[in-house]
């Protein structure tokens, strides 16, 4: 069996150029493996052959635009078979900076890609349902570990063979539903999980719950007769054409529309471009997403004091928690710098 050519993406800490102050390195590389990549080595064992190490600081491969571009073409030198980026453990950076290699090696040079990362890190979210993301410990105690789930992942890919579920193969899953026959029907499985529950023995789910942060609610407004309110929307409403293209799916960004004097949304001039339900009700009424009619009816009343004067809109269609989060994170800011004090937020 011939040997496989491995490429081992790094990012300036583990290739061992310096720490924070060197994040803004440019890519480069070396022959062989570096770091960490003497344990990748070891794991891969003599069916494949890590030939080259490219670098690049974490600041360099998430700040300057084309970055990931010549990370890759320093990978291409090499004539990889198999790419693998990282671990990033817990580091979103550079959580960030693999997931990006690793899709764009399969996509670009066709190859065999595999990256690693704690299930916490946020670019795990992002790039989850996408890559094969071997699951690591928090921090780089468990090098080793990691190092040795995306070696076997990387090495199962490259034989063709079909991988295992993740509990099995050790890789976060990815959203994927794979039908299978079980020896014993679901009641009875039911059953035996549930007793294994209660009696405090332990059980694995075969519909595991997503973990979300909590998010802890704000006070209630004091006077909304003297309050600043905004309107905010995930139903993807647009002006009608989408002029700023705003994805009907796993948006990449929100934007904001003037409302100053403005007291309706015309169905002529507004729509959703949301690509998760039927928007047809929603554009015959763009009030059914955004309440622009009623909070009018509301400031005039007295009942809050003034509209803020824009409206925020984003797609929440399949979108990723750490997107949202940024998203939410950004919007805050400026609407607390333009003094609102409370947001209603419409979504689907």
């Amino acid at each position: 069996m011939a040997t496989l050519r491995v490429v081992h993406y790094l990012n300036q800490f583990f290739a061992g150029i310096g720490a924070e102050d060197r994040a803004d390195t440019p890519p480069d590389h070396r022959e062989g493996p570096v770091g960490p990549g003497r344990l990748l080595q070891q794991a891969l064992g003599d069916r494949a052959e890590v030939v080259a190490t490219v670098y690049c600081g974490d600041n360099y491969a998430g700040e300057k635009p084309g970055a990931v571009d010549e990370i890759l073409d320093l990978v291409a030198e090499h004539r990889p078979e198999i790419v693998i980026a990282g671990p990033a453990f817990s580091a979103g950076r550079y959580g960030l900076a693999c997931g990006e290699v690793t899709r764009r090696a399969r996509e670009r040079l066709g190859v065999i890609a595999v990256t690693g990362m704690h299930i916490d890190n946020a670019a795990t979210e992002v790039y989850r349902t996408r890559l094969h993301i071997a699951s690591t410990p928090r921090t780089a105690a468990g090098m080793a570990d990691g190092l040795a789930i995306m070696a076997r992942l990387a090495l199962k890919l490259a034989s063709g063979t079909s991988l295992g579920t993740p509990a099995d193969e050790g890789y976060v899953p990815t959203g994927r539903r794979i039908f299978e026959m079980a020896e014993r029907p679901a009641p009875l499985r039911a059953v035996e999980m549930l007793l294994r529950k209660v009696r405090g023995e332990p059980y694995t789910t075969e519909w595991p719950v997503p973990r979300y942060h909590r998010v802890p609610a704000a006070p209630p407004l004091q006077d909304t007769a003297q309050a600043t309110i905004a309107l905010v929307t995930t139903g993807g409403l647009v002006p009608h054409g989408n002029p700023d293209r705003l994805e009907s799916g796993f948006a990449t960004k929100w934007l904001r529309y003037s409302i100053a004097g403005v007291d309706a949304l015309p169905p002529e001039r507004w729509q959703s471009v949301h690509g998760g339900f039927n928007t047809s009700r929603i554009n015959e009424d763009p009030h059914r997403v955004l309440p622009l009619d009623v909070a009018r009816e509301l400031e005039r009343e007295g009942v809050i004091g003034r509209l803020h004067p824009e409206f925020y809109s984003t797609t929440g269609n399949t979108s990723v928690i750490p997107t949202m989060r940024r998203f939410a994170q950004e919007m805050g800011r400026e609407l607390r710098a333009a003094g609102v004090d409370g947001v209603i937020l419409t979504s689907t």
